[in-house]
């Protein structure tokens, strides 16, 4: 996707919003989109640019699930630019990317990650809300055949076309089969729930006070599903060891087993190990199809031994909490 200028993006918010706008920056985080800062009046605002309207309009309905625990910027208009590029305006917040943290300080971000993943757990649902609940994915009838389904490669997926590699090498091949039969051995442990899900709590999409005793913001909805929450856990659970130090010196599942709230929920914790991990491998799995499709060898190096050291270890060990 070709990014506009920064001429072109005050030309766009001239047009949009009626004004010049200022103290217009481009902003860091997005790897599909590009994000500009700015100010309108006493407003201060975000535009950002991307491929798909429909990954806007997810922020957009995401708003209405905003939490003290859960804070999600409002979304003020969303539409396709004269160039077909979609874009969106929202309130800008500000803080530090939860991914950041230093290892020494990931005893005071621990408590503030584990609040926000109750908080998500605790967003309301029907019976029937689908998986899918926003326009920017496929439907799927059930959240075990979201899990499954994202163990092939689906030509409907922005990356696609990795499955043949994969199979083109007899290591990989021997270690995906491995995967692949782990986590339908699990999914029968995987229940059928309807939390909130982000999808993607690293990566630039949470904010966090200085203190990191705060969520600031959680943006970037358009990989949000309708689950279990524990996915959320083990996509953090996932990323620390090979990318973010501070987030590998936090362990979110034995946070959450001992969180009261999931406690009186008697069907919250039930089998979390195995969900834990059945998640765990689906997630680093899919990061391997992404890293053969691209042919980023960090990546594919890193996430071959991240997804070997989770298949030899099997569940976390979460006996002693009881």
């Amino acid at each position: 996707m070709e990014h506009p200028t920064h001429d072109e993006v005050v030309a766009f918010l001239v047009r949009q919003t009626g004004e010049t706008p200022t103290d217009l920056e481009p902003l860091t985080g997005g790897a599909w989109s590009s994000a500009w800062g700015f100010r309108t009046g006493t407003d201060e605002l975000v535009v950002r640019f991307g491929p798909e309207r429909s990954w806007y309009e997810a922020d957009q309905m995401a708003a209405a699930f905003s939490a003290p625990d859960l804070p999600i910027p409002g979304v003020r208009d969303v539409g396709t630019t004269s160039t077909g590029l979609a874009y969106a305006i929202s309130v800008r917040r500000h803080g530090g990317f939860l991914e950041d943290t230093p290892v020494e300080h990931a005893a005071a971000v621990a408590p503030t990650l584990t609040r926000l993943l109750v908080a998500l757990s605790r967003v309301p649902a029907r019976p029937d809300t689908p998986v899918m609940w926003h326009p920017a994915g496929p439907p799927v009838s059930s959240w075990r055949e979201l899990v499954l389904g994202r163990l092939v490669d689906d030509p409907r997926h922005r990356v696609q076309g990795w499955r043949a590699a994969m199979d083109a090498d007899p290591e990989l091949a021997v270690l995906a089969t491995a995967v692949c039969d782990r986590v339908r051995a699990l999914i029968d442990a995987c229940p059928e729930r309807r939390d909130l899900v982000h999808g993607d709590l690293l990566h630039g999409n949470v904010l966090v006070s200085t203190d990191l005793r705060q969520i600031e913001a959680v943006i970037s909805w358009k990989l949000s599903l309708r689950g279990d929450f524990l996915y959320d856990a083990a996509w953090c659970s996932v990323w620390g060891p090979v990318f973010y130090p501070g987030i590998a010196a936090i362990d979110p599942l034995s946070d959450l087993l001992r969180d009261r709230t999931l406690l009186r929920d008697a069907d919250a914790l039930t089998d979390a190990a195995s969900r834990h991990h059945c998640y765990e491998l689906q997630i680093a799995f899919t990061h391997l199809g992404w890293s053969l499709q691209t042919w980023d060898q960090r990546h594919l190096e890193a996430t071959i031994g991240l997804l070997t050291e989770i298949l030899d270890r099997g569940p976390v060990d979460v006996s002693p909490i009881g």
